[in-house]
């Protein structure tokens, strides 16, 4: 017991050290910076091109949802997660000693050139996040821990980050051992964690983009990957990289990116407040990848459902607050 209260104690002082870091020092790695500026860059396309223009600018539920989004990043990670993440890791560790394994590494992924880690695990972690999002819509005990996320009436980039925190639970528990087996833990995700942030504003964003420019900005970012594989590379090398990721994608792959890649197009449908009779738990479940509604036939969307009416059959009861929102699921 003195073990795991020690673990408590130093997760609470190395995250109250990272959080003060985040807010004092504005690195090209500090989360906060890169929260913000994509924050502000969809809000600006959505004030610019909105694809609901009626829509209001600062529409239903914005600065709720605008809380949400440091809630569910920062504050729930200093109350709970934290401390809690770092015992569930020692007692499965434990749990392994008594099995008399040291470790259930199937594959050594930390011997693979630092952008291979970053797409085996995006691809790895993608496809479990699907499965593990289609049980909180076919479990009811998850589901009504998830409709926090589907009360959202008016989309917006900021609707991403509207969740229960019993979802940071759900997601980490069920992906912690498959991604344990082929060595997750690589010391430095951060490009990843930043695109999926930035897909996800994407798909709730009041935009519409043609594949082109997404290419373009997958590009960007794969070029980012690529540079900061190979330090050794020259200044000049690193530009051309990136450059020509950015017209290679725009131009090979921006055609096929809203089958291969979430989209607002999309990921409407998977927050119809209407759901066809074909799949009464939803459709769209892709977090950032597409492809796996099309192969596994999750898939639906009859029309660009710019207008569609967004929510589920009950919405009308469901608390309109905070602490009213966070409750409710235990509730229930």
């Amino acid at each position: 017991m003195e073990k795991y209260l020690k673990i408590i104690g130093d997760s609470y002082t190395g995250y109250f050290g990272y959080l003060w870091s985040e807010l004092t020092d504005f690195h090209i790695r500090n989360y906060l910076m890169w929260l913000l500026i994509i924050s502000g860059f969809f809000f600006l396309l959505e004030l610019v091109r909105p694809w609901r223009a009626e829509q209001a600018k600062f529409r239903k539920d914005f600065w709720l949802d605008f809380f949400y989004m440091f809630f569910n990043f920062f504050l729930f990670s200093l109350i709970i997660f934290n401390a809690a993440s770092g015992v569930f890791n020692q007692l499965f560790n434990d749990f392994l000693d008594i099995l008399g394994y040291e470790n259930i590494v199937a594959i050594q992924i930390n011997q693979l050139p630092y952008w291979g880690q970053l797409l085996i695990l995006f691809i790895v972690g993608d496809f479990l996040q699907w499965n593990i999002h289609r049980l909180l819509h076919r479990v009811p005990f998850l589901w009504e821990f998830h409709k926090l996320h589907h009360s959202v009436e008016q989309m917006g980039f900021a609707a991403h980050l509207r969740y229960h925190w019993m979802e940071n639970i759900v997601y980490r528990s069920l992906q912690y051992i498959p991604l344990a087996m082929i060595g997750y833990g690589i010391d430095d995700l951060f490009v990843m964690h930043i695109f999926t942030l930035a897909v996800g504003h994407y798909n709730h964003s009041n935009i519409s983009v043609n594949g082109g420019i997404t290419g373009a900005i997958l590009g960007g970012l794969v070029g980012l990957a690529i540079i900061t594989s190979y330090p050794e590379l020259t200044m000049l090398h690193s530009i051309g990289i990136f450059f020509v990721s950015i017209i290679a994608f725009s131009a090979l792959v921006g055609p096929f990116m809203k089958i291969i890649f979430n989209s607002p197009e999309m990921h409407i449908w998977h927050h119809a407040h209407d759901l066809p009779e074909s799949h009464p738990y939803g459709v769209n479940f892709g977090i950032t990848l597409a492809i796996w509604d099309y192969i596994f036939n999750t898939n639906y969307m009859p029309h660009n459902g710019r207008d569609i009416r967004l929510g589920f059959p009950e919405i009308e009861s469901y608390p309109n607050s905070f602490w009213k929102q966070l409750i409710y699921g235990f509730k229930r």
